[in-house]
């Protein structure tokens, strides 16, 4: 067995860069099914051709979610990833694949078709140097999680309950950092009903609904907590029909990101407790925290823990951090397991037209991975 898997990868990078390819051109928008069950089909047969045991899970509202199992034994690690998009299918027309300076640019490069494609690399090398993974591998590729994962997030929760340690492909943070933390995070609709009139002639009569939001709004705001790690954020506000009418209704939205689950206990508390101020006028609240936050927990450090110790055997040092933002492992979490996210690529621009991984750091990332798959 090679002492150093990054330079066993570093000749595989070709390989590496041409598969990357083809699932970045098979475009996967969440909302757009067919296409991604496309991508799926390609993905499913190159894990089956490792040996993979391969569950397509039907899904009408969107693309299939894929279960694959390596190996045998009683124990599993689960590893987590997803291959929808969020941009439309002919994006890679205007923002082509491209290698330029080191960096490989496409659609969902980075975020995060990489990861699952570390996770199929590494998984090569096991079947052909013919190693024994140290638990039974169980991966789960989403496919609504762009979204929420809102028909998914039930199945990683039992999946990830069934595990001993979760492993996230998700994209490293900056300097390659892991995620030891995630928030959790949500929305609310705020909507306020008044009475509209006539803002010349009948103005006593009228219940101003955006001057009863206004109120909620300066209160919401005003529960941001940067010590706690909670922050609130009115992102967009609605109301009125006309400057001469008194408005008759107000709408707000909120996005809430909190850092535990007690926070989350205490914003949706706060949120239903919200009554109205003016008399007459009646506020509704709906919405909620729908991605649980990923807490640090001993399970997580010890996982962080090996991870450092593998990642010097390959000769590079690894940070961690915590992020404001979800993904899958938020549920794996919940649901109690140790979960470390950002093992996926290094670059930048999810999202972005920019977006990009770092080709040069593509061989010690995967390294990183099967030195998990073979240790845990």
């Amino acid at each position: 067995m090679t002492s150093n898997w990054t330079s066993y990868f570093q000749k595989k990078l070709p390989q590496f860069t041409e598969e990357l390819r083809k699932w970045v051109e098979l475009e996967s928008p969440t909302r757009d099914k067919e296409a991604v069950d496309r991508l799926g089909a390609v993905i499913a047969e190159r894990f089956r051709e490792l040996g993979c045991k391969v569950e397509v899970i039907e899904q009408s509202a969107c693309g299939n979610p894929l279960r694959m199992e390596y190996g045998e034994g009683e124990e599993q690690i689960l590893v987590l990833g997803h291959f929808d998009t969020v941009k439309e299918v002919g994006t890679i027309q205007r923002e082509p694949w491209r290698i330029e300076a080191g960096r490989l640019y496409g659609p969902g490069t980075y975020d995060m078709k990489a990861g699952i494609a570390f996770a199929y690399f590494a998984l090569r090398a096991i079947v052909e140097e013919k190693l024994a993974p140290g638990s039974r591998l169980v991966f789960f590729w989403n496919t609504d999680e762009e979204t929420g994962s809102k028909w998914s997030h039930q199945l990683i929760m039992e999946e990830a309950k069934r595990s001993k340690a979760v492993l996230v492909l998700e994209p490293a943070a900056a300097n390659g950092a892991l995620k030891t933390s995630r928030k959790g995070c949500g929305e609310f609709v705020l909507e306020v009903s008044g009475r509209a009139s006539h803002a010349g002639n009948d103005h006593v009569k009228g219940i101003n609904a955006i001057e009863e939001l206004a109120h909620h709004i300066l209160a919401i705001q005003s529960w941001t907590d940067y010590e706690r790690g909670t922050t609130l954020s009115v992102g967009t506000v609605k109301g009125g029909s006309a400057t001469n009418v008194v408005p008759g209704w107000a709408e707000a939205t909120v996005d809430v990101r909190v850092k535990t689950a007690r926070e989350a206990e205490r914003i949706e508390q706060l949120m239903s407790r919200l009554s109205p101020v003016i008399s007459g006028a009646s506020v509704r609240v709906q919405g909620g925290i729908t991605s649980p936050p990923m807490e640090r927990t001993e399970g997580t450090a010890r996982l962080f823990a090996i991870a450092q110790e593998q990642a010097r055997l390959e000769g590079f040092e690894l940070q961690e951090t915590s992020v404001g933002g979800a993904s899958d492992g938020n549920f794996a979490a919940a649901a109690g397991a140790a979960v470390l996210d950002g093992l996926g690529a290094t670059g930048d621009g999810a999202h972005a037209a920019h977006e990009h991984i770092l080709l040069d750091e593509v061989p010690q990332r995967i390294a990183l991975l099967l030195r998990l798959f073979l240790t845990l």
